[in-house]
């Protein structure tokens, strides 16, 4: 077993646990409705025009916490357990989600940063570790290096978003106290949820760095190669 196979477990830990904590969290504030009785509809709706951006539009989606701004359409789309609930958790979720179309709106970097690497990240999430083994079997340094490469776009594409998430909640809790959206109390709830997501991105991001190590280790730029 490779040295760094060793850093992979507690990444993998960190991992489940993450999906744990975001999923139990949401459950868990997901229960708490919110005193002015807004909708994550309602929340998404309310940041975005007052902002300016009315062309943005938002649509309902199926799936569990599937939330995402899409750049190119210029649409937020929300789950079901977002879109219509008035919890603090669905009103986090929502204007979380109104902050990338922010980020967009104003050329906030790393969000376009992490967009322009999306093309490049989806080719290396198929192709980056069958290259890199194929490398290895035809003792070609020519396909290591490429599998490298485009592993080391996903391992930026993964260290990038922590920013991009980062910010969006900050810009989603701003507005949701600024603007009396939420309470004081109610905030606690929703920056607890929006803190568990974020540690999702902290875990992908750390998984992905170990494997880098781990491919770097194996192909003999650490450490000499496997043992």
């Amino acid at each position: 077993m490779l040295f760094w196979d060793v850093f992979l477990i507690p990444a993998l830990i960190l991992s489940v646990y993450a999906q744990f904590k975001v999923n139990s969290t949401f459950n868990r504030y997901s229960q708490v409705a919110s005193q002015r009785g807004m909708t994550g509809y309602d929340v998404a709706r309310y940041i975005l025009d007052k902002n300016g951006l009315y062309h943005v539009s938002i649509e309902r989606v199926d799936g569990h916490l599937s939330d995402h701004y899409d750049p190119r359409s210029k649409v937020i789309r929300l789950s079901s357990s977002v879109y219509s609930d008035r919890s603090i958790a669905a009103l986090g979720v929502a204007a979380h989600e109104v902050g990338h179309a922010i980020q967009h709106d104003i050329g906030y970097w790393p969000l376009y940063a992490r967009n322009t690497i999306i093309p490049v990240t989806q080719i290396g999430s198929y192709l980056s570790i069958p290259i890199f083994l194929l490398g290895l079997i035809v003792s070609s340094s020519t396909f290591i290096q490429i599998g490298i490469l485009l592993f080391i776009a996903i391992v930026f594409f993964q260290i990038v978003t922590l920013p991009v998430e980062y910010n969006a909640s900050h810009r989603a809790v701003a507005v949701l106290a600024g603007d009396g959206i939420l309470s004081t109390n109610e905030l606690k709830g929703t920056k607890k949820v929006l803190s568990a997501a974020a540690l999702t991105y902290v875990a992908a991001a750390v998984m992905a760095i170990f494997q880098l190590l781990r491919l770097l280790v194996i192909s003999g730029v650490i450490g000499g190669g496997d043992d």
